[in-house]
C-alpha cells in the first residue's frame, strides 16, 4: 500500500457490503511481561497469514493501534463468510489453539474482539491529506466530489 498523502478530500467506496473485525489484547499487569508477551507474539502467524494469502482469504486491509496497556487491530474483510472461513481454517486454528494455551489461566493479559456487518451505502468516511487508511485502504479510495461532499450524500438509504 502507497503510504504517499493524497492531498485533498477522500472518501471510500460504499457500494459494497464489508466487515469491520476488531481484534485485541490488554495488559492487566504491565510487571509480568513473560505472561502477556508470548500472547502479544502469537498473534504474528495469523497476521502473516492474512498478508500472505489477503485475496484468497478475503481479507482487505488492517490497521493497528497500540497504547499503553492495549492493543487493537482493525481488520476489513471483504464478507462475513470470509471472515467465518478463515476462523474454521487450519492454518488459523493451529495459531489460535496456541493463542488460546497461552492466555488460558493468564489474568496478566486480556484479549477481545468485535465484528461488525457494514452494509453497502450505510457507511461513510472522510479522509483529508491522508495517506490510504481504514476503509479507503480497504475498498476503493475515491476523491470526495459534489456529489459526496457531505456526509449525509456519502450515505444512501
Amino acid at each position: 500500500m502507497p503510504s504517499s498523502v493524497f492531498p485533498s478530500r477522500y472518501t471510500a467506496d460504499n457500494s459494497e457490503d464489508i466487515v469491520v473485525f476488531i481484534i485485541g489484547m490488554r495488559i492487566n499487569k504491565r510487571l509480568s511481561i513473560h505472561r502477556w508477551l508470548p500472547v502479544f507474539l502469537a498473534m504474528s502467524g495469523m497476521i502473516k497469514e492474512l498478508y500472505t494469502h489477503k485475496r484468497e482469504l478475503g481479507f482487505q486491509s488492517a490497521e493497528n493501534h497500540f497504547g499503553l496497556r492495549t492493543t487493537a487491530m482493525i481488520q476489513y474483510w471483504r464478507s462475513l463468510d470470509d471472515l467465518l472461513a478463515y476462523s474454521k481454517n487450519e492454518n488459523h486454528l493451529k495459531a489460535w489453539k496456541k493463542f488460546n494455551r497461552i492466555t488460558a489461566n493468564n489474568d496478566a493479559v486480556g484479549i477481545y474482539h468485535e465484528t461488525y456487518i457494514l452494509s453497502k451505502g450505510q457507511y461513510e468516511s472522510v479522509y483529508v491529506n491522508m495517506p490510504q487508511y481504514g476503509l479507503g485502504k480497504a475498498t476503493k479510495h475515491i476523491p470526495i466530489t459534489i456529489d459526496k461532499q457531505t456526509a449525509k450524500k456519502r450515505l444512501s438509504r
